[in-house]
């Protein structure tokens, strides 16, 4: 299901894939695709695809404070404006992050080229969203249950949480996800999705 889901998705997609690459490559010097070693199943490390939204070599201890504040409830990180287009546990006022970028993370179209990562097996089109590698050194012992199953394009934090969540909140629906399991969950967290990403509500 997996592949045959990704296959027509990049097929069906192919015209806007075609576009952003051409739009990042003309408005930004540098390669089209993010490469980031990322927790797959069991914490094993793999490298995800994704539409790169920053300048190159961006430098990565921005977010890895974030995340550790992050995960660690340190309240200071919100700096939103309490508004529906601002959710409180996204990391804002990012001056690493290209103009189209901002537009390709509103839209979660940067995200696309995961469907590679789902053709080659790291990934499921359901599952828990991949966790950077460094975000493990601040992950409490229960949140490791997060990576019983390999992650996922799209879930349960996708359709009911992004950015309005906490982490512990985040990991809590991935554990109620893992043990409640289904091949009909799956298909209606995929329906879910795509009225989730038009809503925008949570994404950066």
């Amino acid at each position: 299901i997996d592949v045959i889901v990704a296959s027509v998705g990049i097929l069906l997609s192919l015209p806007l894939l075609t576009f952003i690459a051409a739009g990042i490559k003309l408005s930004s010097a540098g390669p089209v695709l993010f490469r980031q070693s990322r927790l797959g199943l069991g914490g094993q490390e793999f490298t995800i695809f994704k539409f790169r939204t920053m300048n190159v070599n961006s430098d990565e201890r921005v977010h890895r404070s974030y995340m550790k504040r992050f995960i660690g409830h340190d309240r200071s990180i919100d700096d939103s404006d309490g508004s529906d287009e601002s959710p409180p546990f996204k990391l804002h006022r990012d001056g690493r992050i290209l103009a189209l970028g901002h537009w390709l993370r509103r839209w979660s179209l940067d995200e696309l080229p995961q469907l590679l990562n789902v053709l080659r097996g790291d990934m499921s089109i359901v599952g828990p969203r991949p966790s950077v590698y460094y975000e493990r050194e601040s992950y409490k012992p229960w949140h490791h249950q997060r990576l019983n199953v390999k992650p996922g394009l799209t879930g349960m934090w996708q359709v009911y949480g992004r950015g309005w969540t906490t982490f512990d909140d985040m990991t809590r629906l991935d554990i109620r996800y893992i043990r409640s399991w289904s091949l009909l969950l799956d298909l209606k967290l995929i329906l879910f999705t795509a009225p989730a990403v038009l809503s925008r509500r949570g994404a950066s």
